[in-house]
């Protein structure tokens, strides 16, 4: 099968490192129709078709060939790309998915709540008296790397290694990653090295925690082999770093915003969790998931061939006004999933650790920082790949003693 497509559909040049998931230029596109022509197959804009098409047996996970679109085919970095939990199919997935999953309970998860919300107003305390901040410097990047640390049970002071390292692997979701190619895989060297040294200490002396669960499980259960024990945990630092700083940078943006829905959070703590869902609707720092097409079939009167690259746009679809989302309402109910941890047998393994650490970290805030606005240059990251602030000052008006929550501290 050929695939035919409309000349009049739109075409999006996402190759263009200033193209914006969330342009006007997107917002027409969907207007005009489900799907754009891009210069990497289609991309998809619409709620209905990205729900289908996610979950869609037809298709398989396809930022597997992200690299080889930028002809970045071996090497190190290559190697570990390919890895990826989220790049296996069929079996080897389900293999992967299973032996991983233990260490993301709930358990073990719900325990460290606690630990995130002392940590959010412990960085909190350190520019709250100020009225102003550099929200990624002093908050989004210590707060995601500490974030790690807990979860891994390593020193926090080890943070600054997470924090420049993941960085730079982070560089290889834009699509300038040839250019940055010998800076990514210099820092996936390093993270390597730090997980070897992470794995054989829980192997020397084993504690109760999330590497353990995956280092030393029963000998008598199936386990991960050492390569695919390290290659999971460096993984794991890389994703979970960038993608909790770049989130908390786009909440931060997006309740500022909507000053009132902020005003809500501090008041209704207890609306953490919708926040965070309602965050990821609207400004998810994935800003696209990709699938290929393993056969040739048809969808909504468009014949897609075998070996079709198709992009499903979680911020377009997200905010879809079909399915009601032009609005940011954190207390909006039956709204519909958004996409911003993928979905089918690849939603992502680390949504609860994502869910609990941004849930602390948004309330905690919320009732220290009255008004939060931008205050100088805020710069960000290329809206493709993973997105989000590089830097954000902004300046607030300190929460009054005794309204600020918990972890407010009295003058000595």
């Amino acid at each position: 099968m050929a695939i035919t497509v409309d000349k009049t559909v739109p075409f999006l040049d996402v190759a263009d490192p200033a193209f914006s998931v969330r342009s006007a230029e997107v917002r027409r596109a969907r207007e005009a129709s489900w799907y754009a022509r891009t210069s990497y197959g289609l991309a998809v804009l619409r709620h209905g078709q990205v729900a289908r098409l996610i979950r869609h047996p037809n298709l398989r996970q396809g930022s597997r060939l992200w690299p080889a679109h930028h002809g970045v085919t071996s090497g190190p970095f290559a190697d570990w790309w390919a890895s990826w939990v989220l790049n296996q199919e069929g079996e080897a997935h389900q293999r992967l998915r299973r032996l991983l999953n233990p260490a993301f309970s709930r358990r073990i998860i719900d325990q460290l709540q606690p630990r995130f919300e002392a940590l959010a107003g412990e960085l909190a305390d350190a520019f709250t008296p100020r009225g102003r901040c550099e929200f990624m410097s002093e908050f989004a990047v210590p707060y995601a790397a500490r974030v790690i640390a807990i979860l891994l049970g390593i020193p926090e002071e080890d943070r600054a290694i997470i924090a420049a390292h993941s960085g730079t692997v982070g560089l290889a979701m834009g699509v300038q990653i040839r250019e940055h190619l010998p800076q990514i895989e210099a820092s996936l060297a390093a993270l390597y090295g730090y997980a070897d040294a992470l794995i054989a200490d829980r192997r020397r002396s084993p504690r109760g925690d999330f590497v353990t669960c995956l280092a030393c499980p029963p000998a008598s259960e199936e386990h991960l082999s050492d390569a695919e024990l390290r290659d999971s945990l460096v993984l794991l630092i890389f994703g979970g770093f960038d993608t909790t700083r770049n989130q908390l940078g786009l909440a931060m943006q997006a309740f500022i915003d909507h000053p009132g829905q902020w005003r809500l959070l501090g008041e209704r703590p207890e609306l953490g969790p919708a926040a965070v869902e309602e965050v990821m609707r609207v400004g998810p720092t994935t800003t696209w998931v990709t699938r290929e097409a393993i056969a040739d079939f048809a969808f909504d009167g468009l014949d897609i061939p075998a070996g079709t690259t198709i992009h499903l746009f979680c911020e377009s679809a997200g905010t879809d006004p079909r399915v009601g989302g032009a609005e940011f309402d954190i207390t909006a109910v039956g709204r519909p999933p958004h996409f911003g941890f993928g979905g089918g047998i690849h939603y992502c393994l680390g949504h609860l650790v994502a869910r609990t650490d941004m849930c602390a970290a948004l309330t905690v805030l919320a009732r220290r920082l009255r008004e939060p606005r931008v205050a100088g240059l805020a710069t960000s990251l290329p809206d493709s790949g993973n997105t989000g602030p590089v830097q954000l000052p902004i300046a607030f008006t300190p929460a009054p003693w005794g309204q600020a929550g918990t972890f407010a501290r009295r003058p000595l």
